[in-house]
């Protein structure tokens, strides 16, 4: 009764075509096979056109998109993360990763097949001379291949060499932007060993980055997935990195920290704390170094935790300093003339500025407080330790820092965290 015909769909139906008129299918609705209805054989002549028409325009579509250059299709990525379409933002960065290494895997072979060439060959290792050969004998490819490589890597880092060029030429195939943003999607998805596998594959490649200083963020990233994993020598390890390790010029990222020539500096910071308060260091010093803040502090919560309270207190005091320091900064921006004095007077003047309010959350700057004064105190500097407390004691802000404090200060006691860093 029915032939292998076509088969249409009308409203979540598919529908069979008959080869007998008299034998149409009872589902379907009165009055769609009447001339001009929806199985009418020119309606279905003009459905068939459009399809195809359609069929056409997509496959133009994925040829487009086939097309177009690895960063636009990173970009679509990221745009699908940040709308929670992670299965549709993983194609698109492994397909970036791949569209890249695709790229360079054939610039560097153009650029062997140019090194290859007998009159080359008798040029020597010199960068110089083979460019020359490529501008006079007219080879497009391999000036594109050394375009691209000069626009990542400067030329005078390749020593005039022909051979260097060809390395760094392959090692561009790497991308840690792809491997950082597959991270962040596993990481949404909850695949945290994957996500710190494509974390630590986009360090390891954090010479190619793009954004100068992006490592120091990946840097975080493991971290904080060491610490949910409860790595804990793991992730300290990473956070002293963070402070001691090179950043993109070479220099340690926290100078202050990690220069031997700095040591001066770091006990005058610790014996005007310990002796003089809180109040006097503010006054005194100005450490503005965002980019290790949390490093310090999320060190300085974890030696207190495991009851080291000398690392605690000197760690935690760097973070505190710093959070400080931006909070000073941007009430002196709006108010030339300010002079600080104390804990409480800042809060006053910050009070009516919400976007410094959230911050305050997203640094833990009470607890921060309240553990630098608890280590003050565990190291025999109660004088010290005071202030902090009386300061938390009296901001109902601080939340539970506020009544930790307050009992503090009825009778202090050297207090085991509870808390993972």
């Amino acid at each position: 009764m029915f032939h292998n015909g076509p088969r249409l769909a009308s409203r979540g139906l598919f529908v069979s075509v008959k080869t007998a008129e008299n034998d149409k299918r009872s589902f379907i609705e009165p009055g769609l096979d009447r001339p001009g209805g929806l199985f009418d054989g020119g309606y279905v002549k003009k459905y068939v056109f459009f399809s195809i028409c359609f069929l056409w325009g997509c496959l133009a579509f994925a040829q487009v998109s086939a097309e177009r250059p690895w960063w636009y299709i990173m970009e679509q990525g990221k745009r699908c993360f940040r709308d929670g379409a992670y299965g549709d933002a993983l194609l698109a960065f492994e397909d970036a990763r791949r569209q890249r290494q695709a790229r360079f895997t054939q610039m560097e072979q153009d650029f062997i097949n140019l090194l290859s060439i007998p009159e080359v060959r008798r040029l020597g290792d010199s960068l110089d001379r083979v460019e020359t050969y490529i501008t006079e004998r007219n080879y497009p490819d391999a000036a594109a291949a050394l375009g691209e490589l000069y626009y990542r890597i400067p030329k005078e880092n390749l020593n005039n060499s022909a051979a260097a060029a060809l390395t760094a030429l392959g090692s561009l195939k790497d991308y840690p932007e792809a491997e950082y943003w597959l991270g962040e999607t596993y990481r949404a998805e909850g695949e945290l060993g994957v996500a710190l596998s494509q974390f630590q594959k986009a360090y390891a490649r954090r010479n190619l980055l793009e954004s100068p200083g992006f490592e120091t963020n990946i840097l975080y990233k493991i971290a904080d997935i060491q610490r949910i994993r409860q790595e804990y020598t793991h992730m300290e390890r990473t956070l002293l990195d963070i402070i001691a390790g090179p950043g993109s010029d070479g220099k340690p990222r926290d100078s202050l920290w990690a220069d031997g020539d700095s040591a001066f500096a770091r006990e005058a910071l610790s014996r005007t704390l310990e002796n003089d308060g809180i109040s006097r260091f503010l006054t005194l010093y100005r450490y503005n170094n965002t980019q290790v803040e949390a490093a310090h502090r999320l060190l300085g919560f974890y030696y207190y935790a495991t009851g080291r309270h000398s690392q605690a207190k000197e760690h935690l005091m760097f973070a505190f300093l710093i959070q400080n320091t931006v909070l000073l900064e941007e009430v002196i921006r709006g108010r030339y003339d300010y002079a600080f004095s104390s804990l409480e007077e800042i809060m006053e003047a910050i009070r009516r500025n919400a976007a410094l309010a959230v911050w305050l959350e997203e640094v833990d700057y009470y607890r921060t407080a309240y553990y630098l004064g608890s280590s003050l105190f565990a190291l025999g500097k109660p004088g010290a330790a005071r202030p902090l407390w009386t300061f938390l004691a009296g901001r109902q802000a601080a939340g539970e820092w506020q009544g930790r404090a307050q009992a503090q200060l009825r009778g202090p006691f050297v207090e085991r965290a509870v808390e993972t860093p």
